[in-house]
């Protein structure tokens, strides 16, 4: 099969069929084919495009670090290489697709989670600090999601490298959507020197949609952060 027909394909299973109908209909595809197309469709304005997309992105990278390790880490250097100022691109959903890669695969997760918190560190003053901040605040709340994600199926491993200091800034931050998705993983870390802000934040009423495995949830900040305090104090 053409590239051109998987690529009609591929685009095609994103028309509102359930997650795991098109995810298994991928699995029959070459992946590193399929591999390709996502890239163009996890920068698609469609959310249901985009999001299944990176679900989809997580589970063929998976699967193809099972068979082929290096492969899979060429696909997260290209996911790395599109953060980078020199690529001459923005890196729309990298974030996105690294934490969902890393939480279905812990091989990968071991070797490339540092990267993806250095995007919430500064740089430092030394050669050897490896802060790579991201200011731009639609990819900030990719890095977001993506540290939510992570937090949620690889907590102890966040937690070994010390994502809670990461975290809690953003808690603070001005975007409504950026400070639900820290509270999220701040809830999920079971940070608690968090617990005064998440306090404060559950009368926050800004609205948000939050993408969970294929479900997209329509909440609040103040919603999420009372069960982030819920879990808080459980």
């Amino acid at each position: 099969m053409s590239s051109r027909k998987i690529k009609q394909q591929v685009l095609a299973l994103f028309n509102g069929q359930d997650l795991s109908c098109v995810i298994e209909a991928l699995r029959q595809l070459p992946t590193k084919d399929v591999v390709n197309v996502l890239f163009s469709a996890i920068c698609r304005e469609d959310p249901q495009v985009r999001w299944q997309a990176i679900s989809c992105m997580g589970d063929a990278v998976a699967h193809l670090a099972d068979a082929d390790m290096e492969e899979a880490r060429v696909i997260m250097r290209r996911l790395l290489w599109s953060l980078n100022d020199e690529s001459g691109g923005i890196g729309w959903g990298a974030p996105e697709c690294m934490a969902e890669i890393m939480c279905r695969h812990a091989g990968l997760a071991a070797e490339y989670v540092h990267m993806l918190l250095s995007y919430m560190r500064e740089d430092g003053e030394e050669i050897c600090q490896d802060g790579n901040f991201i200011e731009h605040p639609l990819l900030q709340r990719g890095l977001l999601w993506g540290v939510a994600r992570l937090s949620q199926c690889r907590p102890e491993l966040l937690l070994q490298k010390g994502a809670g200091s990461d975290i809690a800034p953003y808690l603070g931050v001005p975007d409504g959507e950026t400070r639900g998705l820290a509270v999220m993983a701040a809830g999920a870390l079971r940070l608690a020197e968090t617990q005064p802000i998440v306090q404060k934040m559950t009368t926050d009423v800004t609205p948000m949609t939050v993408y969970q495995d294929g479900l997209f949830l329509e909440t609040t900040v103040g919603q999420l952060s009372q069960s982030a305090l819920e879990a808080l104090n459980g």
